[in-house]
This record gives C-alpha cells, structure tokens and sequence, in this order.
C-alpha cells in the first residue's frame, strides 16, 4: 500500500484534506436549489462509501509495504473494526447536524461554527489519545483559533443586525451540537490503526485505508437511524418522505455522490498522513476546513452581502488569526 514517508508530504496531504473538508459544502448548496438537504445526505452517504472502496482497492493495496485491503481485513480484530466502525456513527450524527446548520445560515458561519469547535476540542481529544508533537505550538494554535471563531460569530451577528435584524440563533445552535459531537470521532478512527508503523502494522490493528472503510460502513448503517429521524423532525420545513429521494434527477443525485466523494478523499489523506504528522495534528490541518469553506459562502455564495464594514473586518481578523493558528500546529509537528 502507498505510505507517506515524511513529514513534508504529510502535511501536504492534510492540506488537500483542509481542501476537501472545506469544499463538500458546496455541492450541498449547488443541490439545495430543488433539493432537500436530508435527501442530498443519502447521495452524500453513498458517494462517500464508494471513494473509500476505490482508495482501499488501489492505494491501499499496491506497492510491497505494509498490509494490502483484503488481508489487512481478513487480520483485522473486532475491537478495531468496532472502534472505527464506532467512528463513523459519531461523525455522522455530527455532520447531518452540519448539513441541517449549512441549510440554516450557510457556509460562512455554520462551517467555523461547528467545524472550529470541532477543530478546537478534536485536536486536545486527540493529542492526549496519541501524544505527538510540541504541546505549547498546539495550545497556542488551537487558543488563536478559538479567537477567530469568536470573530466569525461577531461579523455575522453585526451583519444580520443591520439587514433583517433577525440572528439565526436555531442554525448557530445546530452548528455548536455539531462541533461538540464531531471532536470526537477522529479519536476513534485513530484508535483503530497502529499509528507507529503504517508498513508494519501491529497484529489485529488498521491499516489507513482498511480504517477509512470501515469508518465509511459506519456511516452508512447508522444513516438509516440518523437521516431518517432528520427526515420526519426537520430543522427547517415539513416532514419528507423517503420516497421523494426516488424522484431526483440523475444530475442532482450526481451531486451528492460527488460531494460524499470529495470530503471521503480528504479523510483519507488525513487518515494516511496521520502516521507521520500525529493524529492531533493531522485532524487539526484538516479541519482548517473551516477557512476554506468561510472564504467560499463569503467569496462564492455572497452570505455577507450587504453587510456592514466591521463585519468584513471582523472576518479579515479572522482569516488572519486561523491562519496563524495552522501555522502553529504546523511548527508543533516539525
């Protein structure tokens, strides 16, 4: 299987995950114009599924090191197979609560909402789960983060005071239950994989790749529960019924799928990088997911127009203070 060698590359990976995870979002709002958010999840849910079963049979099983797919599974023992199983509900508990938030206020402040928590409390969740990495760089990374989302949230309330008046207080509150849920299923996936010696795996542990699957079965199973619940108590509108998933175009269900395929890519480069870069930071280079997709809604989809000089100055600070606080995870780790 393909196994990255150096902390340089690593980092490499975690900014296409940092792409990945900040970029899904916008096929969910390209589908939202004749689509359900809850039935674009379904499309979401299998497109991810897919690309993890297409890394698994390439990347995961060529070259001479380490384990490849099948025999990697066919040695795997149950309780990693049920800690990134176990992986994959949490994060699919947290992420259809994102969706519901995106439908909410958008990009530009469910993503460092939610996402910032996530990223905040994901990467002190998985530095004591695998300790890697200068502690004072991640602390301080994590401590300018926090203050950027802090800014968000500020340019936001100052932007809806001055256009409809009205804050979106239900899609913030969404936002913040999915940071709090999502820290944590990193963890868990982590947990699965010898993350000493991706070439050398220890007896009944993950490779990546094998990880990443079972993760994304995760996800799908526990979508049965989670989408359905979503589907009759929605956040927004009346109840749907899962027939109206059957009546999509192709087209529209080509969206989802590409969407569950881009944020899967970006899980996996993560997963793959984390052996040379830490689980901590790993996570928290990926979840900068959140400067990505802010600059989409406030660029691309024009959530701010209108809004008041402060508010762009508020996300300017923000941008700013995100970006200095990767830099400092990234010095953590090298």
């Amino acid at each position: 299987m393909f196994i990255v060698q150096n902390y340089s590359l690593a980092i490499l990976f975690c900014v296409v995950t940092m792409l990945c995870w900040g970029s899904w979002g916008n096929t969910q709002k390209l589908a939202s114009r004749t689509w359900r958010y809850e039935y674009f999840y379904w499309d979401y849910v299998i497109g991810l599924l897919i690309f993890s079963l297409i890394s698994a049979f390439t990347l995961g099983s060529i070259g001479s090191q380490g384990r490849s797919f099948m025999a990697d599974l066919a040695q795997a023992d149950m309780a990693s197979l049920q800690s990134a199983f176990l992986g994959g509900v949490i994060f699919n508990a947290a992420n259809i609560l994102l969706a519901a938030a995106i439908a909410l206020c958008g990009l530009s402040v469910a993503f460092p909402v939610g996402i910032g928590i996530a990223l905040i409390l994901g990467v002190l969740v998985n530095w004591f789960g695998s300790a890697k990495g200068d502690p004072l760089g991640i602390f301080i990374g994590v401590a300018l983060i926090t203050i950027a989302i802090l800014l968000n949230a500020l340019a936001w309330r100052k932007a809806s005071s001055s256009t409809s008046g009205k804050i979106p207080t239900k899609g913030i509150a969404v936002a913040i239950l999915a940071g709090l849920i999502m820290a944590f299923f990193y963890r868990f996936v982590a947990a699965s994989m010898d993350l000493d010696n991706f070439a050398q795996p220890a007896a009944g542990k993950l490779t990546p790749y094998t990880a990443v699957v079972i993760f994304a079965v995760g996800v799908l199973v526990s979508n049965f529960l989670f989408n359905t619940i979503a589907m009759r108590r929605p956040v927004a509108g009346p109840p749907i019924s899962p027939a109206g998933y059957f009546r999509g175009r192709p087209a529209t269900h080509l969206v989802g799928i590409l969407g569950g395929m881009i944020w899967c890519l970006g899980q996996s480069f993560s997963m793959i990088a984390s052996g040379q870069a830490g689980a901590a930071i790993s996570y928290g280079l990926g979840q900068g997911a959140t400067l990505v997709s802010a600059l989409w809604g406030i660029l691309i989809w024009q959530e701010f127009k209108g809004a008041p000089r402060s508010s762009h100055l508020l996300n300017l600070g923000m941008f700013l203070l995100f970006i200095a606080g990767l830099a400092f995870l990234i010095y953590a780790g090298a």
